[in-house]
């Protein structure tokens, strides 16, 4: 330990804690705007300056160790001085248009400005002029925001480790841009969004599918049903200010029948029809030797990273479409069928908590009779946005009921939205289909949290089923290797492209704070607990649906409809 004066208050610190969080730990504000917690520390942005006594030049608190009898002030006129101008620096380098941004009252830029009274334009001159890049699908980059911080960098390099994004020229030129400035749909990036979650600007931004959804909900000829994701219902609230982890599912389908959808389905049905599909896919392969350790294909940013990264080991993962893919075809085949609707004339909205679903919806290979499973993506922030737009004030909404048939699920659908939760579910169902018995404890406690790789071993009849849940992208390399080389002890492996699952997806409520991911994942466990069925094979509109349409899981008409394939896209990023 070293003894430091911060403000003149005597603080006993850690030795190697840096200033920012020694200042921290006795409850003093340093604001910032290029610092990450857990991340390697650059100084960037200089807003975290502080004085440090002896120090000829103001010392970033954020990459700056404290040391024994350091004497510190973190809010001396000089230090509110630079401060200051540093934000007006950055203001004048920037688009001057907040009334009309995405971000606009959710900017740390914009914070910042009004924290530090910035009421002129002290520093007029030359700005940078940057194309907005909309070639993805699912994200759009705007140079012209970006105030070079390098946030989502570090995420993309340090957390996911994609390394899709980097720095490129010097001084005034630099910019944040892709390998030679091309597109985001020719490049590394797999979309998850991260870069998105920890950029303070709009400079990262999903791309908007609102005026498509509100043209189709305007369009009479058009029958138009909407799915919402498990990870949603217990973020949502967070953009109307309720307690972390509220569970919102009644107020959302309240919500979205005003905005004039016909029917509200749950795609909470669809992950339970996932679990009975991938379930016996996994069985199958056991018993009959197919390629072993399977993955799950739950999550499209893990897809598209293997597609393009790994392409030799796509035998190994399950030929299940994701549960909104599922949804959305059964939509335009039982559901269409059974209610005289034309398949043409249904229009499917799925609510997510990720970006990259975007460009999974757009998938060739996702498609019935020619029409796609799903006609547009809504991320969790758009469809808040889209409430606004609508008048709908959501804290006063009373509590719906999802539609049916396509709106029953098990506690074991809940738990999809969190790493670790789709290995669950999967393991109370396929524990049944091999031994023909009920699992006594449906919780597997080794698979839940934030740990980057978890692991267990599950007996079921003398096989010792090993299992793997690698949480995060970022955690992949070392796991792929194995199964590359033939060394991989696991039957059975989960990975979710976003760090903590789909409660952290790249399309969730932008709040940097530690504590979220936490509280989301209690709230879909508690969703979970209450449930009266807590298995995907117990869902009763799931086994009505077998009998009427499918027959059984993995049949000839469920490979049809609920499975697809997939695409080597190494080679097609080499070409481009």
């Amino acid at each position: 330990m070293v003894q430091l004066t911060i403000n003149n208050i005597k603080v006993n610190a850690e030795e190697g804690m840096t200033i920012l969080e020694a200042v921290k730990s006795v409850g003093i504000h340093i604001p910032t705007l290029c610092h990450l917690k857990d991340l390697t520390p650059t100084g960037a942005c200089r807003i975290c300056v502080v004085e440090v006594e002896g120090q000829r030049g103001l010392t970033p608190s954020c990459a700056f160790p404290v040391y024994e009898g350091m004497v510190v002030q973190t809010n001396s006129p000089r230090v509110r001085r630079a401060r200051k101008t540093i934000v007006e620096l950055l203001i004048e380098n920037h688009p001057q248009d907040c009334l009309v941004c995405v971000r606009n009252k959710n900017c740390e830029l914009q914070d910042l400005s009004e924290k530090y009274s910035v009421r002129e334009h002290r520093y007029v001159g030359e700005s940078k002029k940057h194309a907005i890049d909309i070639s993805s699908p699912s994200m759009e980059r705007d140079p012209a925001k970006c105030i070079l911080c390098g946030r989502c960098v570090r995420v993309c390099h340090e957390v996911q480790k994609i390394g899709a994004i980097d720095f490129s020229r010097r001084g005034f030129s630099s910019i944040v841009t892709t390998p030679y400035n091309k597109g985001l749909n020719i490049s590394d990036c797999i979309l998850c969004g991260q870069c998105i979650l920890a950029c303070p600007t709009a400079a990262l931004r999903e791309k908007g599918s609102l005026k498509e959804v509100a043209n189709a909900l305007n369009d009479k000829n058009k029958f138009t049903v909407v799915q919402i994701a498990p990870a949603v219902r217990v973020t949502l609230g967070e953009e109307y200010n309720l307690p972390l982890g509220t569970d919102v599912t009644g107020q959302l389908v309240t919500g979205l029948h005003r905005l004039g959808f016909k029917k509200v389905f749950d795609t909470n049905f669809s992950a339970d029809l996932t679990i009975m599909e991938e379930a016996t896919e996994l069985v199958n392969r056991i018993n009959n030797g197919g390629s072993l350790p399977m993955f799950t294909s739950c999550c499209p940013g893990w897809v598209k990273y293997v597609e393009q990264n790994r392409p030799e080991i796509l035998e190994h993962v399950s030929t299940c479409k994701s549960p909104h893919e599922m949804e959305g075809a059964v939509l335009k085949t039982y559901y269409s069928k059974k209610m005289g609707i034309d398949p043409k004339d249904i229009f499917v909205v799925s609510i997510m908590p990720c970006t990259v679903k975007k460009f999974e919806s757009e998938r060739i290979e996702l498609n019935e009779n020619n029409f796609p499973d799903v006609d547009a993506v809504l991320t969790t922030r758009e469809l808040v946005r889209f409430f606004k737009l609508s008048g709908i004030e959501f804290n006063d909404l009373p509590e719906g009921q999802f539609d049916n048939p396509l709106g029953e699920s098990s506690g074991a659908a809940a738990i999809f939205g969190t790493s670790g939760g789709v290995m669950e579910a999967a393991l109370r169902t396929a524990y049944y289909k091999i031994s023909g018995r009920e699992l006594d404890n449906l919780e597997f406690e080794e698979v839940r949290g934030v740990k980057g790789i978890k692991e267990a071993s599950v007996n079921i009849n003398g096989l010792a089923l090993n299992i793997c849940v690698v949480n995060g992208i970022g955690n992949v390399k070392k796991v792929l290797d194995e199964v590359q080389k033939g060394t991989s002890k696991y039957h059975f492996i989960e990975v979710m492209a976003c760090p903590g699952g789909c409660i952290n997806g790249g399309g969730q409520p932008i709040h940097q704070q530690p504590e979220k991911l936490q509280k989301r994942m209690k709230a879909l466990y508690q969703i979970d607990n209450m449930k009266a069925a807590r298995r995907s094979h117990k869902n009763e509109s799931v086994k009505i649906l077998y009998k009427e349409f499918f027959i059984e899981p993995n049949s000839h008409k469920a490979h049809e409809i609920l499975h697809t394939e997939y695409f080597n896209r190494k080679e097609a990023l080499k070409r481009a």
